[in-house]
């Protein structure tokens, strides 16, 4: 009965990291950005040669960081792209607030704040605007900063993203696969990680089968300490409109496709049949007959498909998109 229990406080943190910065990944650069707030990272990835294309622009989501955009970032630029990642307050090696105020008192609109100040930070520096790339709950933030207008962008990919019409089918589907989710919050004492507190609830929920548990350990310990609620809580409802947002996506290039809805084949929380609706949605708001709009999946990946063992063939589909883009 308690099999798939696997109630583990081994990875539940309370106090902010220490300790120096984590090692910057081979082919990257670190840059840091002072906001009011405290200081955000921002990970990026340059060409060999000059680039002739927009730089892409990569935004994590919940648990995540600049981090996460490993592979992708030296698998672009060594194509001609120029990549730039953040990590928003409380991810990665940016501004970490206290447990209780990351929890509690950190909103969607605060972590939307540091992600347009990183992206007006890349477009001032590389005089162009930006191809936003968004993940889960990034893929949200990504989302709800277009519709309301605070930043203009080349073009937008979703990537296993929350969906602007609404994440409950999403929570439902975690709920499905992990039937302990709430009891074991409850004993954890509703700490943020919970859901993710141990590898192979990690593993479940953010990798497919081909996926080798031994290397979700290394995953997991550059996991967030804690997280904030407000951010995928304020999502569960309806929180973007789909021709606001395509009103600041502004593909001037051959294709004419401006919006990339991408997940990996085996993502349980964002499956198929979200990534489905989520095309559907944007195709209903864009040209008659829905041509600004490509969908992908991304056989045998997680919902975690940019850390995959899959992850070269899905960066392979997002420089598809980008090569159509100027």
């Amino acid at each position: 009965m308690f099999s798939n229990f696997h109630l583990s406080y081994q990875w539940l943190n309370y106090s902010r990291p220490s300790g120096p910065p984590s090692p910057i990944p081979d082919g990257l650069e670190r840059h840091w950005l002072d906001t009011a707030q405290g200081t955000l990272e921002i990970l990026s990835a340059k060409p060999s040669t000059p680039a002739t294309g927009p730089p892409i622009f990569f935004c994590h989501g919940g648990m995540g960081g600049a981090w996460v955009w490993t592979e992708y970032m030296q698998y672009l630029a060594a194509r001609g792209v120029p990549c730039y990642a953040v990590s928003l307050r409380g991810h990665g090696d940016s501004w970490y607030p206290s447990y209780l105020r990351m929890l509690f008192a950190t909103s969607r609109r605060v972590l939307s704040d540091d992600l347009v100040a990183a992206i007006e930070w890349v477009q001032v520096r590389e005089n162009s605007e930006v191809v936003l790339v968004g993940h889960s709950s990034g893929g949200g933030l990504s989302q709800g900063i277009l519709s309301e207008g605070r930043v203009n962008v080349k073009g937008l990919a979703l990537l296993g993203a929350v969906p602007a019409y609404g994440s409950l089918g999403v929570y439902m589907n975690w709920a499905k696969l992990d039937p302990w989710f709430t009891i074991r919050l409850i004993f954890h004492g509703w700490h943020s990680n919970s859901p993710l507190s141990h590898p192979i609830l990690t593993h479940r929920a953010f990798f497919g089968d081909s996926f080798p548990l031994s290397a979700v350990i290394p995953f997991q310990r550059r996991l967030n300490r804690y997280e904030s609620y407000g951010w995928p809580f304020s999502m569960i409802r309806p929180f973007a409109s789909a021709g606001s947002i395509l009103r600041h996506v502004h593909n001037a290039g051959t294709s004419g496709t401006k919006v990339l809805v991408m997940a990996g084949s085996q993502d349980k929380l964002m499956n198929a049949q979200v990534t489905q609706e989520t095309a559907a949605f944007y195709r209903a708001a864009a040209d008659p007959e829905g041509e600004g709009v490509r969908m992908e999946l991304v056989e045998g990946a997680g919902h975690h498909l940019q850390n995959d063992v899959q992850w070269e063939d899905g960066a392979g589909k997002l420089l598809d998109f980008y090569k159509g883009i100027a």
